[in-house]
């Protein structure tokens, strides 16, 4: 038989009830504004962003700023032409994207499909560890050790150039296309891989023509994401690439990447109001929407190429 209750111990029981009745409550809106501050951040960046750009497009013409192919914020004449800043970004980029996806793709491959468990608790971690070294250290290893390299097998090439912190970039930018396209592999069911080699295929052959494809959405998405995040890197290219824009396609002299520029006058001694100091966010915003480009292409691509177990 059920156990009667007293007037005390139900009382007892509706407020434990009430309670949890308020917690239940009051959950979903701790949480709505927890997931709303990157909402909130992303807002007063972009506004920032587009007041100070706005300032900055008063004083200097648009057109100037998309059609110079020269840019000399701190000379007698200034000039602010983003195409050098932006070419400078992209050979760098270029560099480190043709360095890192073949590595990093080469090591997802041996994980996924080769590696023995053992093998990829032990690799996996510290291929990763390069993830968490901070940029600055990348940037001197760049600067003191993989230029000097570079220079006595190539004695043209300057102290500051695009192809010492786009290869140390593309070593940064390895973990990234590794570990998420390891993890697109692994995902696709062992019973797709089982039937390929039932079918007289080789484990290369189901790599390649089974498992890479059935993975590509996956794949994909970590090559722009890690193509995003070479763009937006700060400390190797300012340490390693030089302060010089350069418009010209030589990968052997010194450049200044968007980044590199916004560095440069962050710490040196720009007045508050002038046009260096507002030029800042005009390239901001100008990075920022390379990013943002790259987000969508990442999204597209995993909507495009995604395959439905």
């Amino acid at each position: 038989m059920r156990e009667k209750l007293s007037v005390q111990q139900m009382i007892e029981q509706n407020k434990g009830k009430g309670s949890k009745a308020f917690i239940e409550k009051i959950i979903p809106f701790i949480l709505l504004l927890i997931a709303s501050v990157s909402v909130l951040t992303t807002i007063g960046i972009l506004i920032t962003l587009l007041t100070e750009t706005i300032t900055f497009f008063s004083r200097i013409p648009l057109t100037e700023f998309l059609t110079e192919k020269d840019w000399n914020a701190f000379g007698s004449d200034p000039t602010y032409g983003i195409w050098a800043l932006i070419l400078g970004t992209l050979k760098v980029t270029f560099i480190a994207t043709l360095f890192a996806v073949p590595v990093g793709l080469g090591a997802a491959l041996y994980l996924s499909e080769y590696a023995s468990d053992t093998a990829r608790r032990i690799i996996k971690p510290i291929l990763e560890i390069l993830a968490g070294i901070p940029t600055i250290v990348y940037g001197f290893f760049a600067l003191t050790f993989v230029t000097p390299i570079l220079r006595s097998i190539w004695p043209d090439l300057g102290s500051f150039n695009s192809i010492s912190p786009g290869l140390v970039i593309g070593v940064m930018i390895i973990p990234m296309i590794a570990s998420l396209s390891e993890d697109a592999m692994s995902a696709v069911p062992q019973a797709i891989r089982e039937g390929a080699l039932g079918l007289g295929s080789t484990k290369l052959e189901v790599a390649l023509k089974v498992v890479f494809p059935a993975a590509l959405s996956g794949i994909l998405a970590s090559i722009v994401l890690s193509i995003s995040r070479a763009i937006g890197e700060t400390m190797i290219v300012s340490l390693a690439a030089g302060s010089s824009p350069d418009s010209s396609w030589s990968l052997t002299g010194s450049i200044q990447t968007m980044t590199g520029f916004i560095v440069q006058v962050a710490t040196g001694d720009a007045t508050f109001g002038t046009d260096i100091y507002y030029s800042i966010y005009a390239v901001g915003f100008t990075l920022f929407l390379f990013t943002l480009v790259m987000n969508f292409i990442s999204q597209w691509v995993t909507n495009r190429f995604r395959e439905e177990y």
